[in-house]
């Protein structure tokens, strides 16, 4: 049986960054307004424990943030202290952290492992050199693969944190930056769509009409293809799409842009209907009067699709044929396309395979 995964999260919004990108404003993000001290940080991760009851649990303290390593050193180990101290005990499984590429080096490699720091996510954005300079990321290329090596070098888990729609993006430009990062071999990746947060240089490029977000369903198309692209090179992408907050929804701190409380859930609907149509259009649809569609029950929402967009669409596209969604007893991401005729499956790693 798989444990269950918990992440205590420890924000420490834009504390040490030396940039200021266009695009962030970290205690919007957030939600956090001020500054945590140590005592607040042993605090919330003492009491986050005691919530959880299950025996076998996989405990995570994770600072998030963005900059943690651009922090004065004294004041990092302040926090990885106390988050180590609850390692020695037992009370949790791993510390991680995440940064900017060109905040890492041997002596911070080296700091993070006596803490116990195994896994280290990177504010990477993009691989398009121009894109970074029109963002003010203050990075390249070569700190981010720099930055990648030593960390696997060392041992650690890599994570790689990817922006969609940035200034100066475009569809080709995020897709080559998939294919780049699958060079480097990380361990896992997040996608996240960029908006126009308050506050930030980026929402005044906007109000001058010098920066125009991705449309939801541009984004949803680009991030799908990232996600075939990294997933069929054995990149868990663990997230699409910031987490939804309060304080993260459009007319709040998000002003414009392709913003959806379940991002994840169009994309992966996208992914699952083109595999149902790769079946069927290897049929004659002209004289098929009734298909049924089946699937592993962990796939209904995203099968069936936001407000059932999904089944809408091949009503509309074979008005003459008679379409039965259900679930069954196969693989997750798997569907199974039955006519009177033949039961045709695809999964998704086939899927992929024929989209790379």
């Amino acid at each position: 049986m798989s444990k269950s995964n918990y992440i205590v999260p420890i924000f420490v919004p834009h504390k040490g960054c030396p940039y200021n990108c266009i695009f962030c404003n970290q205690k919007r993000i957030t939600g956090q307004a001020k500054d945590l001290t140590t005592n607040d940080i042993d605090k919330m991760i003492g009491e986050y424990i005691k919530t959880i009851k299950k025996r076998d649990a996989n405990i995570e303290v994770a600072f998030f943030g963005g900059s943690f390593t651009a922090i004065p050193m004294e004041e990092q180990n302040k926090y990885l202290k106390i988050a180590n101290k609850y390692l020695m005990n037992g009370d949790i499984n791993a510390i991680r952290l995440s940064t900017r590429p060109d905040f890492i080096n041997k002596e911070i490699v080296s700091n993070l492992k006596r803490h116990g720091v195994t896994i280290v996510e990177l504010g990477v954005q993009t691989m398009d050199e121009d894109v970074l300079l029109k963002s003010g990321r203050g990075h390249l290329i070569s700190d981010t693969e720099k930055a990648i090596e030593l960390l696997k070098e060392e041992g650690f888990i890599v994570g790689v944190q990817l922006m969609v729609g940035l200034p100066g993006d475009s569809k080709e430009k995020c897709l080559d930056t998939a294919r780049k990062v699958v060079r480097q071999k990380p361990d896992f990746s997040r996608i996240y769509p960029s908006l126009v947060i308050k506050d930030t240089y980026m929402e005044q490029m906007y109000n001058n009409g010098d920066y125009k977000p991705f449309e939801i369903k541009e984004a949803v198309d680009i991030c799908k293809e990232m996600l075939i692209i990294l997933e069929s090179n054995s990149i868990n992408v663990i997230r699409i799409g910031l987490q939804p907050t309060e304080e993260m929804q459009m007319g709040k701190s998000v002003v414009a842009g392709p913003y959806h409380p379940s991002f994840r859930q169009l994309v992966e609907s996208e992914i699952f209907k083109d595999m149902i149509d790769t079946v069927l259009s290897f049929l004659n649809m002209e004289s098929i009067k009734d298909v049924t569609v089946c699937f592993n029950t962990f796939d209904y929402s995203n099968v069936i699709g936001q407000k059932k967009t999904n089944i809408k669409f091949f009503n509309d596209k074979y008005p003459d044929t008679n379409f039965i969604f259900c679930t069954s007893n196969i693989n997750k991401g798997t569907v199974l396309v039955k006519t009177a005729d033949l039961t045709k499956g695809i999964s998704k790693s086939e899927y992929y395979r024929l989209n790379i």
